[in-house]
């Protein structure tokens, strides 16, 4: 998959959570791709301060990229 393709696959993961971080008022933000295969993210509104936010991060967020590109090997949220 070239650097094209996993960015648009992990923008393709983000719009499938988005509803569900935006039902709780909040949302996310892909900030980059490293090495394709570390992808750097930004939750916003509620999410920021809600205290479940690394679960979500985790179980759904990170989940949900690894579906659409399995070879990512890290999510993690930027301040």
């Amino acid at each position: 998959m070239t650097t094209e393709e996993l960015f648009v696959e992990v923008q393709k993961a983000l719009e499938e959570i988005r509803p569900f971080l935006n039902s709780d008022g909040g949302d996310i933000t892909l900030i980059s791709i490293e090495d394709n295969k570390h992808v750097k993210v930004r939750l916003e509104g509620a999410c920021t301060s809600c205290s479940v936010n690394q679960m979500t991060l985790r179980a759904g967020v990170e989940t949900t990229i690894k579906k659409f590109a399995p070879q990512i090997e890290t999510v993690v949220n930027i301040l």
